[in-house]
Formats: C-alpha cells, structure tokens, sequence
C-alpha cells in the first residue's frame, strides 16, 4: 500500500499539519466543527470523483489566482461556504493546494482526537450490509471503549472474513490468512 505524504514525514506533511491545525483552532473557537468537517468531507468526495479537479489540485502549471479562482467556481456550485470556503481559497493563494488532501486528513484526525473518536480501519473481501457494519462498529465500540470512525475498504483478495486495525492492533481474521495458515501446517506436516 502506498504511503501519503503526511505518513511519509515529507515537508508536505509539515505544511498539511500546520494548515489543518490553524483551521482546526478557528473552527473551534468559532464553534463550527462540524460544519466545517462537512464542508471539507464535501469537497473530499468532489476530489475523489473528479479527475479534472485532482489535476487542477496537484498541477504546478495553474497560478494561485487560477486556482482560487476555479476552486471558488466549484465551491460555489458545491454550496460549500464559511470557514472551510475561505480555507479552501487561502490554500489555493498560497499555492498549496497540493497539499490539501493531506490538510483535509490531518483537520479530520484532530476533530476526532478532540471528540475522543477512535478510528478504525475495516477491510472486507466484500461490502456488507448496512446491518453488519452497524454490528461491526458496534463491537469495535466495546473494545474501543470509545465512538468509533469507521474506514471500511472493500479488498476481494481477503476471499472472506475480515482486517481490522484500531490504533496499533490487528486482528486478521481473513480467509486467505486461515488457507495460509492451513497450507503452512499441511507443508510442516510432511
């Protein structure tokens, strides 16, 4: 899996970091967390479904002022506004908009630090149903101790059954670990 850059430790991290705990602190003090959070979860989903706006993000060929500009076009038609509007535009400005998927995940994990949310990453060979992943935050609650946000992943090379990692614990209880295990007996057994 590849790392981003804010697990790299890159400079751009450092930027990501900086710019997402400025945000963080005005939205606290302004008491728009959650508005925020919404915004910038918003204009996360408008990245991960448009080609076009990833390369205006990541592009060096685009001016501050073409980006400020085309980024208030697209959070207007969005009717994303406020604090993460204006954030969004100071970055394009500032020309760090590259930086701002890793500005939106570090702002994500502070607001929930603050909320003592624990997150939790899930991955399936397949994707539940609404039910079964209420059972499965349900149980990651109880041994969590804590609300939990759930990453679920769908990864067909599991075959079956589930990875799950809170914090520094893994519980793999795929099926393609349950055959490894099996075919490693079985060569022992010879």
């Amino acid at each position: 899996m590849a790392q981003t850059s804010s697990e790299a430790g890159s400079p751009v991290a450092g930027v990501a970091a900086r710019y997402a705990s400025a945000l963080f602190e005005l939205a606290r003090d302004e008491r728009a967390l959650d508005e925020v959070s919404g915004n910038l979860e918003r204009f996360d989903g408008l990245l991960k479904e448009s080609a076009d706006l990833r390369r205006l993000v990541r592009s060096p060929v685009f001016s501050g002022t073409e980006q400020a500009a085309a980024v208030g076009a697209i959070l207007d038609r969005a009717g994303i506004t406020g604090l993460a509007a204006n954030f969004i535009k100071l970055t394009a400005a500032n020309r760090r908009l590259f930086a701002l998927p890793d500005m939106i995940r570090s702002f994500r994990s502070l607001v929930r630090t603050s909320k003592g949310i624990v997150r939790a990453e899930v991955r399936v060979a397949e994707r539940p149903s609404d039910a079964v992943i209420e059972e499965i935050k349900a149980s990651l609650r109880d041994v969590a101790r804590s609300e939990v946000d759930l990453d679920l992943t769908v990864d067909p090379s599991l075959i079956g059954g589930l990875v799950v990692k809170i914090g520094s614990r893994m519980v793999d209880a795929s099926l393609r670990t349950k055959l490894n295990g099996i075919r490693l007996a079985m060569r022992e057994a010879r």
